[in-house]
């Protein structure tokens, strides 16, 4: 969910949700959903006292090519079927049954129309991916929509942060303590909006791994929900290097 805003402004949705009234935005390519992203969800509806996290598969991020991907269809049941048992986490298709490309800013703004003014929506980021969100088209205008909240990523330091331009100054010694874990979460006003970092335990689990192991033959088990693991063998996905995505 990591794109420029759309030329277009987008269409009005025909359903409004009574929901949760505060969500956490959960974007990705989930190539496939694994439990490494079910665990990052749970973790941060629980630090944030989140009433429910709302995944949203991409269906064609500018950031990757439009042939590496699994078909968008069998990437959102998967999501459903991983997700199915527990309500605290939801789906949207916001973006999927949208045509072409995937914009952060048409999606930020369908939900707050689908959802209404009573739930606040959060839009959740890994480290990795907000360092360049600088590059996104109208970035200042995302960050206005709603409060941010940056993941912690293997290998990222928080400290890097200071480095993104579009950021107010942020105090160095608490940076510091967010990346050595004598602090879990920082919060920084942000315009009319905040900017809340959050350190999480470190996610081993890769997308890319998984898929490497499955074209290889290698047991999956302990690394995907077994209802998403018979998905992907009943339809016989990541069969092919043609799958190759980051996330």
């Amino acid at each position: 969910m990591m794109s420029p805003e759309s030329e277009s402004p987008p269409s009005a949705p025909s359903t409004q949700h009574s929901g949760p009234l505060r969500l956490g935005l959960l974007g990705g390519s989930f190539n496939p959903v694994h439990n490494g992203h079910l665990a990052i969800a749970r973790q941060t509806r629980e630090a944030l006292g989140l009433g429910q996290i709302l995944f949203i598969p991409t269906s064609h991020p500018p950031h990757k090519p439009n042939g590496s991907l699994a078909p968008a269809q069998d990437r959102y049941e998967m999501v459903r079927l991983a997700i199915a048992s527990d309500p605290s986490l939801a789906i949207s298709d916001v973006e999927i049954r949208r045509p072409g490309k995937s914009y952060s800013i048409d999606t930020i703004r369908l939900l707050q129309q689908e959802y209404g003014a009573q739930t606040q929506l959060f839009f959740l980021i890994g480290l990795d991916a907000f360092l360049d969100f600088p590059s996104w088209r109208k970035p200042l205008t995302l960050l206005e929509l709603c409060p941010f909240v940056v993941l912690s990523r293997p290998g990222l330091s928080f400290r890097s942060l200071s480095t993104v331009a579009l950021l107010p100054s942020m105090s160095e010694s608490s940076l510091a303590d967010l990346d050595a874990g004598r602090i879990s979460q920082l919060e920084v006003p942000l315009g009319t909006q905040r900017l809340t970092c959050l350190q999480l335990p470190p996610c081993t689990v890769s997308a890319s791994d998984i898929r490497s192991r499955i074209r290889q033959g290698l047991p999956v088990a302990n690394l995907l929900p077994p209802l998403v693991e018979s998905y992907i063998l009943q339809h016989h996905l990541y069969q092919e290097d043609r799958y190759r995505t980051n996330s």
